[in-house]
Order: structure tokens, then sequence, then C-alpha cells
């Protein structure tokens, strides 16, 4: 499996704290909600690429799963 790339964000603290309380909304990390957030907007673009890996689901995976879904 490739290595995910690292980024470093500057954020306006408001708009961290927004995201931090949606992505617990949604029972996400905030960096697993920006993530979810891009791939949407790319999806929306017509730009998601083919190669692109899908995003596991909100939430903990479930134990019978072995971390995978």
């Amino acid at each position: 499996m490739p290595e995910r790339k690292k980024v470093l964000l500057r954020l306006d603290p408001a708009v961290h704290d927004a995201l931090a309380r949606w992505a617990a909304d949604e029972l996400r990390s905030t960096n697993a909600q920006i993530e979810f957030l891009l791939r949407r907007a790319l999806a929306e673009a017509g730009r998601m690429p083919r190669e692109a890996r899908p995003v596991r689901g909100p939430g903990r995976p479930r134990a019978d799963s072995g971390g995978e879904e």
C-alpha cells in the first residue's frame, strides 16, 4: 500500500474549531473530515482520480472486520 502524503495546513482557528465539531458529529477525526470534504469537492468537480483508494466510512471499524471494510 502506498504511503499516505502528509501536508501542513494552516487554518483560521475558528474554521478549525468548526471542522473539529463537524468531524466529531460525523464520528471522524478532523483529518478524516478534511479528506472527506476534499474528496467530495473533487468528485463534484469531476476531478477525482480513478486510482484514488476509497476511504473507510465514519466511526470505528467493526471488531469482526479485521480493521478493513
